[in-house]
């Protein structure tokens, strides 16, 4: 009996995939306006995935366009006002320096 009982469960699932497979191949009717934004979101996705695929195997790539935003903002390699007070009470011949 637990054969049989085995055997119409797999009946189910194989006619259960073959007509969601089925209902799934069916061509749906889309406007034009929802299949240009079909493609400009499928656009879209594919070039985020690309760029975070780029920055994740070049990293230095990541640090150039770090750079490249400090730059526009005026910022890139400036101390802070905290750092320089520091740099100036303890000197150049200092153990703490940042210079060594």
């Amino acid at each position: 009996m637990s054969e049989l009982a085995g055997l119409a469960f797999f009946v189910l699932l194989a006619a259960g995939a073959l007509f969601g497979l089925r209902s799934l191949a069916k061509k749906r009717t889309r406007t034009e306006s929802e299949f240009e934004k079909g493609v400009e979101e499928s656009a879209s996705l594919v070039g985020a995935g690309v760029k975070a695929l780029q920055g994740i195997l070049d990293p230095g790539e990541r640090k150039g366009k770090e750079a490249i935003t400090e730059l526009r903002q005026g910022r890139y390699k400036k101390r802070s006002g905290a750092d320089e007070d520091a740099d100036r009470t303890r000197g150049p011949g200092s153990e703490n320096s940042l210079d060594n």
